[in-house]
Formats: C-alpha cells, sequence, structure tokens
C-alpha cells in the first residue's frame, strides 16, 4: 500500500526534522518560521505538481533522469545523465554523512551518554561503519521497520511540538518578544518577504525526498499503471502535507522557546533543536526515548540512502558498457561508498551544519532537472508557463545556493569527474576486449565450404 512505502522515503524525509529546525534558525534567526512558511509554499506549490508530472512520466520509477536521457537521446544524453548520477550521488553520501552526524550529536548530548563515547567525530565515523558492514553482511530494506520509525519518530515530534505550543500559549509574553525582536532586525513586512526569497535557499534542506518517493514506484500496489500512478500521488502529497505541518511548527516553537546560544555550533540545541526541547519539557527518560528514536531514523535514512546508491549506480552504468566489472556487485560498491562517505565525514569535521550546503545542492540540482524535463515535456500544453515559472523558481534556487556554499558543487564535481573517468576508462577497455572467442558453423554453410576444397 502507498502509505507503507511513504514510509520508507520518510525515513529519509521526515528525518530532516532532527536539522531543519537548527539549520533554519542559523541561516533565518529570529525570521525563522517565516523563512520556513516560504519553504512550505515551494513545496506544496512547486514541487509537489512537478513530481506528480514525474511520477504520471516514468510510472516504473525511472525518475527525472530517465524523462532527460530520452530528450536527450544518443551521446549527448549519456554525458548529461553521467553528470546528474555525480549530483545525485552528492545527495546521497551526504545524506549518509549528515544523518551519522546528526544521529551522533543526538547520541553525546544525552545524558546517559557513556563517558568514552562523547567525541562528535568518534560516534559519527562508528556509525558509519557499522552501516558499512550492515551492508557487507547483506542488507534488504524492510518496509515493515519504516512503518514503525516512522510511525515513533512521527508520534514523539507531534507530542514534543504539542507540549512546546502549549508552553507559548501559556507564555504569551514569548511570542511579543519575538514579534519585538523581530521588527527591530526587519522594519515592514516588505523587508521580512524579500529576506526570506534571499534565505530560501539555505533552508531548501527541506525538499529532499521527492525524488526517492518517484524512484520506488514499482514498490506501490495498485491494479494497473494508472492506479500506481494515482498511489504515488496520494503519497507524494501526503508526505508533503504532513512535513509541511510539521515544519512550521517546529520552526515556530524553536525559535520562540530556544535561547540563540544554544545553536551555536557547540551549543546544546545544534543539530537537535526538538530534542532540545523534549528533555527541557519532558525530562531525561522522555528525551531519552525521542534520542533513541531519532538516531534510529536518522541511521536508517543513511541505510535507504546507500540502498539507493546501490540501485541507482548499476542500473545506468552497465547499460551504458560503462561499469567495470566489479561494479555490479553490491559488496566492492559499499566500500567505495563508505570511503568517500568517511572522507566527506573527516572534511567536514561531522559538523551538520556545515553539510546542509552540499546537501541542499544534490537536492536542488536534481529537482531542477525535474523541473527542466517536466517543462520540456509539457512544452505544448496550457501548463508550459507554470512549468518555466517553477522552472526559473529552482534554478535561481540552485544557483544561490551554489554562489553562497559552493562546497557542495566541489564534491559534485569531484563525483562527477569520478564517474566519467570510471566509465570513459571502462567503455575503452571494453572496446579492445575479444568478445567472440570461436565460430560454429551450420550445417549448410559447412557443406558450402567442403563443396569448394575448404576444410572446416
Amino acid at each position: 500500500p502507498w502509505w507503507r512505502v511513504m514510509c520508507l522515503t520518510g525515513v529519509d524525509y521526515f528525518s530532516t526534522l532532527g536539522y531543519q529546525p537548527g539549520i533554519a534558525f542559523l541561516a533565518a534567526g529570529v525570521l525563522s518560521p517565516f523563512a520556513t512558511l516560504v519553504l512550505v509554499m515551494v513545496t506544496l506549490f512547486a514541487a509537489l505538481p512537478l513530481y506528480r508530472r514525474v511520477a504520471k512520466a516514468s510510472p516504473n520509477g525511472q525518475g527525472s533522469i530517465a524523462m532527460l536521457e530520452r530528450l536527450f537521446p544518443e551521446w549527448g544524453g549519456k554525458i548529461f545523465v553521467l553528470v546528474l548520477l555525480g549530483f545525485a550521488t552528492t545527495d546521497f553520501i551526504i545524506t549518509i554523512t549528515l544523518s551519522a552526524a546528526d544521529a551522533a550529536a543526538h547520541f553525546i548530548h544525552n545524558p546517559f551518554a557513556p563517558r568514552w563515547l562523547t567525541g562528535q567525530m568518534q560516534v559519527t565515523l562508528l556509525l558509519l561503519v557499522v552501516l558499512g558492514a550492515i551492508f557487507l553482511k547483506g542488507f534488504k530494506e524492510a518496509i515493515d521497520i519504516a512503518v514503525i520509525l516512522v510511525a515513533a519518530y512521527l508520534a514523539l515530534n507531534a507530542i514534543v511540538t504539542a507540549r512546546a505550543l502549549f508552553e507559548v500559549f501559556l507564555h504569551p509574553k514569548l511570542v511579543i518578544d519575538w514579534k519585538t525582536a523581530l521588527f527591530a532586525q526587519h522594519p515592514n513586512w516588505i523587508a521580512m518577504v524579500g529576506v526570506c526569497l534571499l534565505l530560501f535557499p539555505r533552508l531548501a534542506l527541506g525538499l529532499s525526498g521527492f525524488e526517492t518517493g518517484v524512484a520506488v514506484m514499482p514498490l506501490i500496489s495498485g491494479a494497473d499503471q494508472d492506479a500506481r500512478i494515482r498511489n504515488t500521488k496520494k503519497l507524494l502529497a501526503t508526505a508533503a502535507a504532513i512535513m509541511s505541518v510539521f515544519l512550521v511548527a517546529t520552526s515556530f516553537v524553536t525559535t520562540i522557546l530556544i535561547p540563540s546560544q544554544a545553536f551555536s555550533s557547540n551549543g546544546e540545541a545544534n543539530g537537535r533543536a526538538m530534542a532540545y526541547l523534549a528533555h527541557q519539557y519532558f525530562g531525561s527518560a522522555f528525551g531519552s526515548i525521542y534520542d533513541i528514536s531519532t538516531i534510529l531514523i536518522l541511521a536508517f535514512a543513511g541505510a535507504s540512502a546507500m540502498a539507493g546508491l546501490l540501485n541507482l549506480i548499476p542500473r545506468y552504468l552497465p547499460r551504458f558498457g560503462m561499469a567495470p566489472e566489479w561494479a555490479r556487485a553490491a559488496r566492492p560498491l559499499v566500500l567505495v561508498f563508505l570511503g568517500v562517505a568517511i572522507i566527506v565525514t573527516l572534511a567536514f569535521h561531522a559538523n551538520v551544519d556545515a553539510q546542509g550546503g552540499a546537501y541542499a545542492t544534490g537536492v536542488l540540482v536534481l529537482i531542477t532537472s525535474a523541473a527542466c524535463a517536466v517543462t520540456l515535456s509539457a512544452w505544448k500544453s496550457r501548463m508550459r508557463w507554470v512549468y518555466l515559472s517553477i522552472t526559473l523558481i529552482f534554478i535561481y534556487t540552485t544557483g544561490m545556493n551554489i554562489w553562497e556554499r559552493p562546497e557542495g558543487l566541489k564534491i559534485s564535481c569531484f563525483f562527477i569527474a569520478s564517474i566519467l573517468f570510471v566509465s570513459f576508462v571502462s567503455r575503452a577497455t571494453r572496446a579492445t576486449e575479444l568478445r567472440i572467442t570461436g565460430v560454429q558453423l551450420s550445417a549448410e554453410a559447412a557443406d558450402i565450404l567442403s563443396s569448394t576444397g575448404n576444410e572446416v
């Protein structure tokens, strides 16, 4: 059923609640709730209609990459796909490293964490090694586990959010103080709207999950292809609606109730704003339950991303004749991706905030490519101007994100260069392979050669 498959995509999409409120506050400060509202508007009225169209065009889960491959055939299309695979790899790798880093943040700030295991880098690397070990042994995504994790995580977030909103209701002065600080920094509503639009690219992490939602279409039940498409649209709409409500609510309560210094790099709310509130209003026992739920869903988000990599790369490269033989096996790829994830973690010092730009770059490039594909495919319809407007929004967002945080593009270029290098070397090697080791003649051909006096 579509709602169970939604939970599988939700371990990636919904788990961003673990760090999105903190990242939003660091980007927008007291303006965070309004900046998040802009994100929600883009989610519901831009990304959602876009991927409903992608779902209709790729009922077997090919996604926007396959749409562009069909629009740009032959070698031009292949190169374009390889470049997009580089950005997709960035998205999935940073999902693994950022999720592990945020899970580590929840672990080390828990009062029951052992003293010998309190280093952010130490715990993050340990989680990555455990993730790699699971895949080396053999891992199969379990939707039942995803359903339990997502249900528990959303329920706990609903409880914490409701308690935080009740706290705001009991102390209306907190809202007055927030409004005072808001208008002190931004004198009028026009200025606020302008700043929110400028800050939107920094909050683009909240758009993750749409491409994954389309990729899992083959798992969704339906009497026929049209039914599967309808169920996928239900999945996308429900996930977007749930996430939108939580994004606005959590951004509002964390901005009002958490001191700004707690969001700093060494603050207790950095990367774990909702966990901070859970411990503050429910105590260490409930807070630890929330931490465990968050750690598990973030770890499963990394597992989902790893599974996505293992499904995505072999889907295209072998078909293009651009994959070495070892790339057909899962375990060598796991070792490669695990090594890259460790290097990325070391480069960013296992910092959640520092990886936000790279994550957003991968997500936004994929969404922008989907917008371009949909616009081109619908160019002869009356909706072309709507899709063109959406495409321009995502082009602006992607460009601003790359301009402000170029580290994401640098990492993506590394993955693109690596994929292109391996692909072309593999293609060149295959061009010199001996494909035919013998010829077996038919009886008729053998008789013809024998009649001419040639030996067979």
